[in-house]
């Protein structure tokens, strides 16, 4: 077998496994990173490297490997894009935590967010007590929103992770 070949059907099939497995363990995982899910993240990248690429640790096997990857990726989006059905499959519908300020304690258990990850979330986007709060979801991308206010709906919107860029620009 011609060995880039080898590499692209095992890249695949690594690719396909990583989003079965994110699909499975929930979206959560991905935004709400601690130091286990970053040693989790790096372990696992890692142990399947050689999955990829074999007994090829050339500069040409590790561009074909990472190729394969970034077409899949391409290839699912447009997919998820053009079909609802399989964006359906693919995308966990956003999932209400908290609504009127009345925590749903069946989405927050079957979600596994904690009261402490969620009180850190409303801190986040300035709010003190979930009384405050008229909406709070947890995103598809694993991100909680939170609307707020009586008359005048405030939504705040917060990213974790700011880029170096925004950091040594003050933003």
């Amino acid at each position: 077998m011609n060995p880039y070949l080898d590499i692209v059907i095992r890249s695949s099939a690594v690719y396909l496994f990583m989003v079965i497995a994110l699909r499975i363990f929930g979206k959560k995982e991905l935004s709400q990173l601690n130091t286990a899910d970053v040693i989790l993240i790096l372990l696992i990248s890692n142990s399947v490297q050689n999955a990829m690429v074999g007994n090829n640790t050339t500069l040409w096997g590790g561009l074909a490997a990472a190729t394969i990857l970034f077409a899949i990726n391409f290839i699912l989006k447009k997919l998820i894009f053009r079909y609802k059905k399989f964006s359906e499959f693919m995308l966990e519908k956003p999932e209400i935590l908290i609504h009127n300020g009345t925590l749903d304690f069946k989405n927050l258990g079957k979600l596994d967010i904690t009261s402490d990850e969620l009180k850190e979330a409303m801190r986040e986007h300035g709010v003190e007590y979930f009384k405050e709060v008229k909406l709070a979801m947890l995103e598809i991308d694993g991100n909680i929103s939170i609307i707020t206010g009586e008359n005048d709906l405030k939504q705040t919107h917060y990213k974790r992770r700011k880029n170096h860029k925004d950091l040594i620009q003050g933003n």
